[in-house]
């Protein structure tokens, strides 16, 4: 591993040790760059006695369960993938402000059975410090499970989380901020599976455009397209414009309109 500032080493040594400590985990695996770091360090402290998990589900878009996949085949380890259903519970789907809460408590009860089932001490997840200046209601449900935050407790940024991760090899350093499709949907319009496919075919388009960090809000019938800073303007190209309101016409969205304050996160709420 290359030479990292002295800081960050301090930070990184302490990651090792808080994962080395719990003997054995569970770690809630998402793809994302934050619990594929955690997954890393754990393996290779814990070796055989960390389980990557996955939770596939309606408001898991196709491609990142894909991602996952390369992702640990890529570190020689194996995903285990259990399916949940979100949208069977009613509290989850009225889509208010405790939405989160309610999806990660499905989620991390759901882990700990299987912790249960495998013998290991503790369940960890890729929550950083940046994380907690946002509103994660779904960080609640964690602590009240005793989930455990390794890169938290080490006091890691989402900076910081990104140079391991460049330092440590893993093929996602740079890999723009994701979350669950049920976050695009505005609060207060019930969530179904209709919509979360919306949402999923409008962002898959976006994508193949060679935009790279994208949110497609939806309001009603209306689309409320968020990029990058450095991409609004690709969308405002001409040829590039009219694929783009075609598509997403043909989607199911009446009203496309590009949000110019550009992606940031927490934006749908």
């Amino acid at each position: 591993m290359p030479s990292l500032e002295p800081a960050l080493q301090e930070k990184y040594a302490t990651l090792q040790r808080v994962v080395k400590d719990l003997g054995s985990v569970v770690v809630a695996f998402s793809g994302g760059v934050d619990s594929t770091v955690v997954l890393k360090v754990a393996v290779d402290v814990l070796g055989p006695s960390a389980k990557a998990v996955i939770a596939t589900s309606p408001t898991l878009p196709a491609s990142e369960l894909e991602e996952a996949h390369r992702l640990c085949a890529s570190m020689g380890v194996h995903l285990e993938v259990v399916e949940t259903d979100q949208l069977q519970i009613e509290a989850f789907v009225q889509n208010d402000a405790r939405r989160c809460f309610h999806c990660k408590t499905d989620l991390y009860q759901l882990l700990s059975s299987i912790q249960r089932v495998a013998g290991f001490n503790a369940i960890v997840d890729g929550t950083n410090v940046d994380d907690m200046g946002e509103d994660r209601p779904g960080i609640q449900a964690g602590k009240q499970l005793g989930v455990r935050s390794p890169l938290l407790e080490a006091e890691c940024t989402k900076s910081d989380v990104r140079q391991l991760a460049q330092a440590l090899g893993l093929t996602n350093w740079n890999k723009p901020a994701a979350a669950c499709l049920s976050s695009r949907i505005t609060r207060g319009i019930p969530i179904t599976k209709r919509l979360l496919s919306r949402v999923e075919q409008a962002e898959a388009f976006l994508l193949s455009e060679g935009l790279t960090q994208v949110r497609v809000r939806l309001h009603g019938e209306m689309a409320r397209i968020e990029v990058g800073q450095s991409e609004i303007a690709m969308l405002t190209e001409g040829a590039r414009r009219m694929r783009v309101l075609a598509a997403l016409r043909q989607i199911g969205f009446r009203v496309v309109t590009l949000d110019l304050e550009g992606y940031r996160p927490g934006g749908g709420n």
